[in-house]
């Protein structure tokens, strides 16, 4: 049975990401650290897949992750191509990007946050090795990631390689996503686990409020800071986490709309960026104005127009990758509410009225 809970938390997530790479306000990465959300969440599903599947369980997640990826490719590649970018053979890597392929043009734009897909294919092939390890030393395999951070933010060693720096950023969310799946945060009690999340809070603040980057307080070019509030906020977030929300049965449509949004979450993800460049590059090809409050909210408006149609155009993909069957809407027509049962008395009396029916035609 699904927990309610973890999906409106992806829900919040990745509505999130959508609202913050349209708007640009920093203030949002840090009530929200979305991305390290979603890796804790994306960590815990790994965890149950590996004690199910074993190694298989990196092939399942790929197939499930790629053919959404396959879709954007099929209409941007040619794109780049007929418009300058040169073949090269790291092109291949667009079929599982596991370092960045090539791009060009308003492509190389548009495809920018893909490295979220690469980082997450990363994490999957490693999780068979880590989830072990993690579970033998779970403090020194946590503690890892926020070493190797620390070491090459404050460049105490030279490491260019992209995806290392991010397992030092994120991994570590991931890993706390296997301590939800094995139910190591729940043993904490709440006693220990707000004081540890407090610690990490505080030292996460001093940290971005004192290392401010070119944007501001924007945690993602605060990485260190990054890291500590997010670790913070996971631990309450999935420490402290309900077993279920009666209250969100019963609103059925915010219930519909969550189950739509973890349901649509990857290709929500995958197709939200090219939509707000390709709408930059039309308000500056016809002078639009872009910044400004209304311009801002007309932009938003248009942005999740465009991205339901980008689900519906796209989103069954999902389900086919899943082997669940396609549907242009997740979530089914919004439930009805059952009727109250009737008192015991009047029960009572519809059936003695029943009876009484029944003799007569018989």
């Amino acid at each position: 049975m699904r927990n309610r809970y973890l999906d409106l938390l992806r829900a919040a997530a990745v509505l999130r990401v959508v609202v913050y790479h349209v708007t640009g306000l920093a203030a949002l990465t840090v009530v929200l650290p979305a991305m390290s959300v979603m890796f804790a969440l994306g960590g815990s599903l790994m965890a149950a897949s590996v004690d199910r599947f074993g190694v298989s369980a990196i092939g399942r997640r790929m197939r499930r992750l790629l053919p959404s990826l396959w879709a954007v490719m099929a209409i941007f590649l040619p794109v780049m191509l007929a418009t300058g970018l040169d073949w090269d053979w790291r092109i291949l890597f667009w079929v599982a990007p596991f370092i960045d392929p090539p791009a060009s043009g308003l492509g190389l734009a548009a495809l920018s946050a893909n490295w979220y897909l690469r980082d997450f294919l990363w994490f999957v092939a490693l999780s068979p090795l880590a989830l072990p390890l993690f579970r033998r030393f779970p403090l020194p395999t946590l503690a890892a990631p926020f070493v190797l951070l620390v070491v090459t933010e404050l460049k105490l060693v030279a490491i260019d390689n992209y995806v290392l720096r991010d397992i030092g950023l994120y991994f570590g969310a991931w890993l706390l996503g296997f301590a939800h799946h094995d139910g190591m945060l729940r043993r904490l009690t709440w006693r220990r686990l707000v004081p540890i999340a407090g610690v990490l809070a505080v030292a996460g603040a001093a940290w971005f409020l004192t290392h401010p980057g070119p944007r501001g307080y924007d945690l993602n070019d605060i990485r260190i800071g990054n890291a500590l509030w997010s670790t913070a906020f996971v631990l309450i977030a999935l420490g402290l986490a309900p077993d279920a929300l009666p209250w969100l049965s019963r609103r059925p449509r915010l219930d519909r709309l969550v189950t739509l949004l973890n349901s649509r979450a990857l290709t929500i993800y995958l197709w939200h960026v090219p939509i707000i460049v390709g709408l930059g590059w039309v308000a500056t090809r016809f002078g639009w104005p872009q910044t400004g409050a209304p311009a801002v909210t007309v932009k938003l408006a248009a942005v999740l127009l465009l991205l339901a149609v980008a689900v519906a155009a796209f989103g069954w993909i999902e389900d086919v990758a899943a082997r669940r069957r396609p549907e242009l809407i997740p979530g089914g027509a919004v439930p009805v509410r059952p009727r109250k049962p009737l008192p015991a008395e009047e029960v009572l009396v519809s059936a003695a009225q029943d009876v009484q029916v029944a003799a007569v035609r018989a």
